[in-house]
């Protein structure tokens, strides 16, 4: 583990990050490589001795650099005296020309004994005859591959060109600057996702083009893994089993250099579907335990020379608790067993198979409790199905050989409600708790659950993109990740427009599921809520439409499923919502304008199908069956057979019109005033309330080594604050947290209540007074609150995360003063404070609270 970790320190000190993040050019500049050019095309060498994936890889650089520049350069085993410039792409180990010219590209003794490292390097006269070669080495062959894919993917090529028709960016010619970078090793050693709840959606797409999920529709998976720098894959388990299904499945995973495991209930390479398939007796070590040893012995026979990690332990059959209870000492003797079988199939000891125990929803308990597995084994930690992390390791305890993992989840089936249908993902928050995992030393596994793969394009781009490499995005630059991403697949004249819509509409999805949106969930009533976030999506939809007409034809198919597409089901559902709320508050009341709202909701709903239909038929039905999972009419957590329309009614037209105006738009309140002389942010009461977004604090003291930064976009409808140290053993041993405060302005004296709204972080170390922070005003006595030492609760867990907030409060009383202080002092690291509401008694129900009562002088 020292060696990996001291590693990762090295690659990041190695890096080169101006030659890294601009390494292509079309300018024959000084020094520079010319990969092609008006009149010539450059060579690519590569071993034949060399991996079968260094040797697939050099025939997609062909083909990449054949796409962008219209021509294909030759490849070549040998270096003939004819090749004034050539590309060299291998290993350190297998590729002789790289062996021989070790000693003149410095670059390769950094790559000696790492793992998935790779070095780019452009070299002068390596031999009398060559003028120049760019090197393209890896300390292994997925290192390699990941070079090769490094260079594509700044010529042009998007890892998404096939999955997502990103079209192949066109140049004349292409040249590779002077200068040399060093790659890795990865910040976590296996990156990797799972394909999941994959029905109807993939599974029907799957069988109509490809005929099921087998060896051709993964080997596109495999291409864009590597070419996004993962290395691990759990694959699709509902009705398939990957090993069964085709025999060619593990055999091409190998080659490709993926890592393959099964998924947290599916122990020893064997799919669930294997055992109903050829299971012999019940599903149940206690009366089973011969037929359970034997179908499991031939998982690992199945294994052979594969790279694979073993899913070890049990959990019951059809993903459901083993037993009633914790049965600790069955679940140990389980374990012990399986590692009997790996060893006597293996022949060697069972920590030289690579292991891990899914600590997933029942099994945590076990942990909790006690149990332990043998040291070489790595320790899944995992979410709550909904993106926050249960557990953690403590900082104190001894490092495991195996280390810790976390399994992630942009995509569940199960309570308090399936959400499968699109990106609801909100990467500030991937962000924080990924950045929380790692500061706890979770370094070995990060898997995460992406569904049917597509539409969680853009989150699992920045999953795989930050467990590579940690150090390179943070609070400062994480919104031009947006920026980024963007511009890679649609150029830099749209990529700061795109990325702000990705972000806007993955920002607004997250703060409720669509699935579990329904009518009564923004307030028609109060703060003009539900007529916000309508105008909200209306103006992100024009954006998004108005991107989508002028940007090139040829890019319309990808934007369309990118970025179009969510933004305008989204909004067309919002819509169908408000519509159904207006109807029945209208009805009520007898109002006839009832009527309009009713056929304003079937008219959504029925543009939800046609919005359905034009997605799959882009691409001339490429992606036909993406987008068949139904996501209106949920009546419990499982999703409904089929869409049903919300019930509306219609009020009889010789009714009289209620009178007044449409209550469709709520009253404006006016801001009261504010003392001339204050200065800086003040906020104010208006109608006995007083909101305040989190990161808008008047000023934070300091402490040693700790301080609050704000994470964008990671609210419902702002920013947060969160307490960070550069050592997170920091937060033990310091004697002092620092203070946010909040000066503020009231009219109101005597009794009120603050409300404080986290992002739903759970007690990830399970402690008796949870994440705890404490809250002042003016002179009083600190008042200690704890966000979520009852999260085992599953009505109150449900809550929280179908909000996506916790919220807790605390009673104050003001003295006559009318300006105030209100300080708040964060004591556990991975608290994220998002908005203050104070209540003098005026605060009315809605879904995100009143905007902002915010002044600036």
């Amino acid at each position: 583990m020292r060696n990996y970790l001291l590693g990762i320190l090295i690659g990041c000190l190695l890096s080169l990050p101006s030659f890294a993040q601009s390494l292509v050019t079309e300018k024959n500049e000084a020094g520079a490589f010319p990969v092609v050019t008006s009149s010539a095309t450059t060579a690519i060498y590569v071993d034949e001795n060399d991996d079968w994936l260094v040797q697939k890889t050099a025939s997609l650089l062909q083909q990449d650099i054949a796409n962008v520049t219209g021509k294909q350069p030759a490849i070549v085993h040998t270096l003939s005296g004819s090749l004034k410039n050539v590309i060299i792409l291998g290993t350190i180990q297998n590729c002789s020309v790289l062996r021989d010219w070790k000693m003149k590209i410095s670059g390769l003794n950094r790559l000696s004994g790492q793992r998935e490292a790779f070095a780019l390097q452009s070299v002068a006269h390596p031999t009398a005859a060559i003028q120049q070669a760019f090197v393209i080495a890896g300390s292994d062959k997925r290192g390699a591959a990941y070079g090769a894919f490094e260079l594509s993917r700044q010529m042009g090529v998007s890892p998404w060109y096939w999955w997502a028709d990103v079209p192949v960016k066109k140049r004349k010619e292409v040249y590779v600057k002077k200068g040399a970078a060093s790659f890795g090793p990865p910040s976590i050693k296996y990156r990797g996702i799972f394909i999941n709840d994959e029905a109807p959606a993939f599974s029907g797409w799957a069988k109509e083009k490809f005929g099921g999920a087998n060896h051709l529709v993964y080997e596109k998976m495999f291409e864009l893994m590597i070419r996004l720098k993962a290395n691990y894959l759990w694959p699709a388990m509902w009705g398939n089993a990957f090993n069964d299904d085709d025999t060619l499945n593990p055999v091409i995973a190998d080659k490709w250099g993926i890592v393959m495991g099964t998924s947290h209930h599916e122990p020893m390479l064997r799919a669930q579907q294997e055992w109903k398939r050829y299971g012999k007796g019940a599903w149940d070590y206690t009366i089973n335990a011969t037929g359970l040893d034997s179908f499991w012995k031939k998982g690992i026979e199945n294994m052979g020379s594969h790279e694979s990690i073993v899913t070890i332990g049990m959990r019951g059959d059809g993903d459901e608790p083993m037993t009633t209870g914790t049965a600790t000492h069955l679940l140990e003797r389980i374990v012990a067993n399986q590692r009997k079988i790996i060893e006597e199939v293996t022949q060697k000891p069972a920590s030289k198979t690579p292991q891990v125990w899914a600590l997933y929803k029942e099994v945590q308990d076990y942990y909790d409790k006690g149990m332990r597995v043998p040291d070489d084994v790595t320790l899944l930690l995992c979410d709550d199905n909904w993106g926050n992390i249960r557990r953690l390791p403590s900082l104190k305890e001894k490092q495991r050989a195996g280390g810790y993992g976390i399994y992630y989840h942009f995509d569940y089936v199960g309570g308090p409600r399936n959400y499968k249908w699109l990106n609801t993902n909100n990467i500030s928050r991937v962000w924080e708790q990924m950045h929380l995992a790692y500061q706890y030393n979770a370094r070995q596994i990060w898997i995460v659950n992406v569904g049917d793969l597509k539409p969680m394009e853009f989150p699992v781009s920045f999953f795989l993109d930050y467990a590579w490499n940690v150090n390179k995005w943070n609070p400062d630059n994480l919104l031009s990740y947006y920026t980024q991403w963007a511009t890679e697949q649609f150029g830099a004249q749209y990529g700061r427009e795109i990325g702000n819509i990705i972000q806007l509409y993955t920002q607004y999805n997250a703060r409720r599921k669509p699935e579990l949106l329904n009518e009564t969930t923004y307030s028609i009533d109060n703060y003009d809520e539900s007529n916000r976030i309508n105008e909200q999506w209306d103006q992100l939809l024009k954006r998004a439409e108005g991107v989508y007409e002028v940007i090139p034809k040829d890019y319309q198919d990808a934007f369309f499923q990118l970025v179009l597409h969510p933004v305008k089901a989204c909004a067309n559902l919002q819509h169908l919502y408000s519509a159904v709320a207006m109807n029945r508050s209208l009805s009520r009341a007898k109002n006839v304008l009832a009527n309009k709202y009713a056929d304003d909701a079937k008219k959504y709903f029925a543009q939800d199908s046609v919005i359905t239909q034009q997605y799959h038929q882009i691409a001339n039905g490429k992606w036909n069956h993406m987008m068949d999972q139904t996501h209106i009419g949920y009546t419990s957590w499982q999703e409904p057979r089929r869409q049903k329309m919300p019930d509306v009614f219609y009020v009889s037209t010789d009714s009289l019109l209620a009178a007044g105006k449409d209550p469709g738009k709520s009253k404006i309140y006016a801001r009261a005033e504010v003392p001339a002389k204050s200065k800086g942010r003040l906020f104010y009461e208006l109608d006995g309330y007083i909101s305040m977004q989190a990161s808008h604090y008047t000023r934070q003291t300091a402490a040693d080594g700790l301080q609050y930064r704000i994470i964008p976009g990671i609210g419902r409808d702002g920013d947060g604050v969160e307490l960070f140290a550069a050592n997170y053993s920091s937060f033990e041993s310091a004697a002092q947290k620092p203070v946010l405060e909040y000066e503020f302005y009231a009219y109101d004296t005597g009794a009120f209540k603050i409300h404080t709204f986290f992002s739903p972080t759970l007690n990830f170390h399970n402690s008796l007074n949870g994440l705890q922070y404490e809250i002042t005003v003016d002179e009083e006595n600190a008042q200690v609150v704890s966000i979520n030492n009852n999260d085992s609760d599953g009505r109150i867990w449900g809550r929280w995360v179908s909000d996506n907030i916790i919220e807790q409060s605390s009673r104050h009383i003001l003295s006559g003063k009318t300006k105030h202080i209100i300080r708040i002092k964060l004591l556990n690291p991975g608290m994220v404070l998002q908005k203050i509401l104070i209540d003098f008694g005026g605060l009315q129900k809605s879904y995100l609270g009143p905007k902002e009562t915010l002044v600036i002088h």
